[in-house]
């Protein structure tokens, strides 16, 4: 039976490994033709960015280059694949300004992207990919849509999923146009206690940013852009101050997990709060302890969970409670609009109600 369960994992890990290609689609990844060459003979494709785009939009590509000499075995060639954000990159707006781009299916849509071959980009050279994203992860997802295309799966580094060596790829000519069918997608890091946890700690010394990075690289190569973080007795914001950064720096929002208001992990009233978890005889110091969860994440992507549930995940109540559920969501919205100076509603939120309603 074991020898049978390894035969099958090695088989999903193939299949997984494997692109899928459609010689006959636009603007896509082919082995056999195509009118632009990605890999020629193991050399891949240079990949040009400009400095003045987003940092993670630079990460991303950064990334595809390495992919792309895994896949191809050799040094970068010359340039043929431009990829940036509508608005950062001057060479993209340009080939925009001229109609020599068509981004009227990407423009103003989140998180979309477009692919398009253009002959003559740039002086000296011939023909491009151009990969133009409407935001930073519309560009970022362009770009690992390029390193899935050759086959480079977004759980090499987590499952060891195997990277075949291709000497030629090609992309087919035309225009491809991708956006998200739902608008957040992302990862739920629930009971990560004691699985997951025991493993952190002897790979990365604890739930930090180093096993972070490698948490949202998985979330954005797959086309994913939203982290709950780990939760039992973990503070995303306060364990490790470079989580947040990193995680602003490379497109991933932020939110806290069911049974954590206002962006603050259940922990952090362990180390900060005063007096009981209970808003009938403590509501004055659990504003103040929400109001401060979303100072400090102010400029930085989020969603803000609202709603009570009792210390520890447990009922608030022994029975219902949907007046004072009320109270307490009407209390966090007018904290979101002090601290956003922004209507409410102009702020991504989740409600966790439970059975008290």
């Amino acid at each position: 039976m074991r020898r049978l369960l390894d035969a099958i994992l090695a088989a999903l890990l193939l299949l997984a490994a494997a692109p899928a290609f459609a010689c006959d689609a636009p603007a896509t990844v082919c082995p056999a033709r195509g009118v632009l060459a990605l890999i020629d003979r193991g050399r891949p494709a240079g990949l040009l960015t400009d400095p003045g785009d987003d940092a993670g939009v630079l990460r991303a590509a950064a990334n595809v280059r390495a992919d792309l000499a895994r896949v191809g075995g050799g040094a970068p060639g010359a340039p043929a694949i431009i990829a940036g954000t509508i608005g950062r990159n001057p060479l993209i707006d340009r080939l925009i300004r001229e109609g020599r781009l068509d981004v009227s299916g990407v423009v103003g849509q989140w998180e979309a992207y477009a692919w398009q071959v253009v002959d003559r980009p740039a002086p000296g050279i011939a023909r491009a990919l151009v990969i133009a994203g409407a935001d930073r992860r519309g560009t970022i997802f362009g770009l690992y849509d390029l390193s899935q295309a050759a086959g480079v799966s977004a759980w090499t580094w987590w499952a060891d999923v195997p990277v075949a060596h291709r000497a030629r790829l090609f992309v087919t000519a035309g225009q491809r146009i991708e956006r998200p069918r739902v608008r957040y997608r992302g990862i739920f890091i629930n009971d990560e206690d004691p699985a997951l946890l025991g493993w952190t700690r002897r790979t990365f010394g604890g739930f930090n940013h180093a096993f972070y990075e490698h948490v949202f690289d998985l979330i954005l190569r797959s086309r994913g852009n939203l982290l709950w973080p780990a939760m039992w007795g973990k503070s995303f914001f306060e364990d490790d101050p470079e989580n947040a950064r990193l995680a602003s720096e490379m497109g991933v929002i932020i939110g806290t997990s069911h049974h954590e208001p206002l962006m603050r992990a259940h922990v952090d009233w362990e180390h900060h709060g005063q007096g009981l978890w209970d808003y009938t005889q403590n509501e004055e110091r659990l504003r103040a302890f929400w109001r401060e969860g979303l100072e400090r994440t102010q400029g930085q992507e989020r969603i803000v969970t609202i709603g009570m549930r009792g210390d520890g995940d447990r009922p608030m109540t022994e029975g219902t409670a949907t007046s004072l559920l009320e109270r307490i969501v009407s209390d966090q919205r007018r904290i979101i609009e002090q601290v956003t100076h922004r209507p409410a509603a102009e702020t991504p939120q989740v409600w966790a109600l439970y059975k008290e309603v």
